[in-house]
């Protein structure tokens, strides 16, 4: 099957738009989480979520906050702010669809799937390979895909070794799939690998291959939105230059 991975729209349907056109025709897709935050459409992108056929979507920490199950106090203030906007705006529709979303990790034949960890699966981010390390013991699959972080990477284990690798893999260059490896397929809405273009991969689950894309969007379009809702300022700068 050619599955699309994808993670952290963060409620910027253009970008999430441009992903579903560029990946073409699959037969699954799976969203990591975070559907909302940040962004300007939580709505659409919501929406836009529920139509795509055969998917898998799990609730990140923004959904989990904004449908009232975490606290909007543990968010940083302009998070916090974005999040209140999204409170008063989403309709009841989309909010009882994000109730019904998964918090916990989800195993789908050779791939474990978390919005942050399989140990923490909506808090910890795995940015190093001490974080990795302490992860691989949590999963039982060959493979497991995480996202939060909003940077394209992949960890691997040396079984023979012991020894943790970090790459940051490149876009339209296919890896081949071995155990153990954490994979992060980049975020949708709000890159923070300093390059700007919406991220997302292709996983092959006959080829055992793991594909990152990037495509690019209408930036300045999504910011003026940002702008007009009187969302945090930071939030429309960092995408336009992936931080």
């Amino acid at each position: 099957m050619r599955i699309l991975v994808m993670s952290d729209i963060h409620a910027n349907y253009t970008a999430l738009e441009a992903v579903l056109r560029d990946a073409g025709k699959v037969d699954e897709t799976w969203c990591l989480g975070d559907l909302v935050g940040y962004g300007p459409d939580p709505n659409a992108v919501v929406e836009e979520v529920q139509d795509i056929p055969n998917l898998i979507c799990l609730l990140g920490n923004h959904d989990v906050g904004v449908i009232g199950k975490m606290p909007l106090e543990t968010f940083n203030g302009d998070a916090r702010r974005s999040l209140m906007h999204h409170e008063k705006v989403l309709t009841a529709t989309n909010l009882e669809y994000m109730r019904s979303l998964p918090s916990t990790i989800k195993v789908r034949g050779e791939a474990t799937l978390a919005h942050g960890s399989p140990r923490d699966p909506l808090w910890e981010y795995i940015l190093n390979s001490l974080t990795a390390r302490l992860n691989f013991d949590h999963f039982e699959t060959p493979w497991c895909f995480v996202g939060h972080s909003h940077i394209q990477c992949i960890f691997i284990l040396n079984p023979e070794t012991d020894q943790i690798s970090l790459d940051q893999t490149k876009p339209d260059t296919t890896i081949q799939l071995r155990p153990k490896m954490i994979l992060n397929p980049g975020s949708v809405g709000q890159p923070r690998d300093r390059d700007p273009r919406a991220a997302y991969a292709i996983y092959d689950t006959e080829a055992r291959s793991w594909t990152p894309r990037r495509v690019e969007y209408n930036i300045p379009e999504v910011q003026q939105r940002i702008r007009e809702f009187k969302l945090p300022e930071k939030h429309a700068l960092r995408i336009a230059e992936g931080w």
